[in-house]
C-alpha cells in the first residue's frame, strides 16, 4: 500500500514567497507545485488550494469523480483542530458556529460602511444618490471586529471549511 502525504508551508518559500505544495509518496518527496496544485497520483489526482488562511481543499479525487478529504497529520493545526471536534464534538459545533456568525457580522458591518463613501462619489451620486451607513463603529471596535473576522477564518480554514461567500479572500 502506498502512502501519500501532502505538505503546504502557508507562509511561502523564504526565497520567493511562494505557497507550493509538496507531495510524498511513502516519505519521499515525489512532486512540488505552486498552489493551487493537482498531482496525479495511481486511481487519480490529489488536489490542494489554499486561503488566505489556511487550507481550502485537500481532496484525493478518483478517476470516476468521486472525491475523499485527506486526513490531515495530527500533529498540524488541522489535525489538532480535527482532534479537538472529535473530541469535544458540543464545543466544536459552539466554536464552529461563533466563527461563522463573527464572519457574516464582519462582512454585514463592512458592506455597510464602506458603502458609504462609495456612494458619495460624483458619478455614482449623481446616478444612484448618496447612502448614510446606519452603522459607524470607533477604530477600536473595527479593529475588533477585524481581528475576531481573522481568527473565524483561521478556525474555519483549520477545519477545511470553505463557503465563497464567508472565506473570499483571494484563496488560490
Amino acid at each position: 500500500m502506498v502512502v501519500h502525504s501532502v505538505e503546504v508551508m502557508h507562509g511561502g518559500d523564504a526565497t520567493t514567497g511562494e505557497v507550493m505544495a509538496r507531495l510524498y509518496r511513502d516519505g519521499r518527496l515525489d512532486a512540488e507545485s505552486r498552489v493551487p496544485a493537482r498531482f496525479p497520483v495511481e486511481g487519480g489526482v490529489i488536489e490542494v488550494r489554499t486561503s488566505e488562511a489556511g487550507m481550502r481543499r485537500c481532496a484525493f479525487v478518483a478517476d470516476d469523480g468521486s472525491e475523499q478529504q485527506l486526513v490531515p497529520d495530527p500533529a498540524s493545526a488541522e489535525g489538532r483542530r480535527m482532534r479537538f471536534a472529535r473530541e469535544h464534538p458540543g464545543a466544536s459545533r459552539l466554536i464552529g458556529a461563533v466563527s461563522i456568525l463573527v464572519l457574516l457580522i464582519g462582512v454585514g458591518v463592512n458592506l455597510l460602511q464602506i458603502a458609504e463613501p462609495i456612494s458619495q462619489i460624483p458619478p455614482i451620486a449623481d446616478t444612484l444618490g448618496t447612502f448614510e451607513s446606519p452603522v459607524n463603529l470607533p477604530l477600536w471596535l473595527n479593529i475588533s471586529l477585524g481581528v475576531a473576522a481573522a481568527v473565524g477564518a483561521t478556525e474555519r480554514a483549520l477545519r477545511m471549511r470553505y463557503h465563497w461567500l464567508l472565506d473570499s479572500g483571494a484563496g488560490t
